[in-house]
């Protein structure tokens, strides 16, 4: 193959690889849309059918890329990231549904409003405008947290009551 052939077909495998990763549909930052009643969430597993009370959270990777993990509602998203070693990495975005237009909205400049029906009833709506009743990102957390402590919203106890159940029986599964 001539030199000139070999440029050409260089310049084309250049632009075409160009071309395909431009329509691979991550954009490398920012949200990404939702596959509406087919994701499901990174945490509990339910399916994503929740408009305006979803999030995301895109994970920052080696050499520049990253992951996104979604989740039906921000409790389950900020439960979640909790114990990330990466979740205070500048690269780090969490992205949340508007519950007033549905629009992705950076969750940390997210203003929330505390009474909305959720998905798992954390009741948190954000919203881009601010509210005066409503909390910044880090109230949003601690009520998040506190909720979690206070209803068990995913269950955690269950396994601390099996175990419960278990000292108290004899191996033939008789209480003692």
């Amino acid at each position: 193959m001539s030199a000139p052939s070999k440029t050409a077909l260089m310049l084309f495998v250049l632009c075409l690889s160009s071309i395909l990763a431009a329509c691979n549909g991550d954009p490398g930052a920012g949200a990404v849309d939702a596959k509406w009643d087919r994701d499901s969430c990174e945490r509990c597993r339910m399916v994503l059918s929740d408009r305006k009370h979803s999030a995301q959270i895109r994970q920052p990777l080696a050499e520049g890329k990253s992951k996104v993990l979604m989740f039906d509602d921000i409790g389950c998203a900020s439960l979640w990231l909790e114990d990330k070693l990466w979740r205070d990495d500048p690269r780090t975005e969490i992205w949340v549904t508007d519950h007033l237009t549905g629009g992705w909205i950076d969750a940390r400049k997210a203003t929330y409003i505390v009474g909305n029906n959720t998905p798992m009833a954390y009741g948190l709506g954000a919203q881009a405008t601010p509210s005066p009743d409503g909390l910044d990102y880090e109230q949003a957390k601690r009520h998040i947290f506190d909720a979690e402590e206070q209803f068990n919203a995913h269950a955690a106890h269950l396994k601390e009551d099996v175990l419960k159940r278990q000292r108290g029986r004899t191996p033939n599964n008789k209480k003692q």
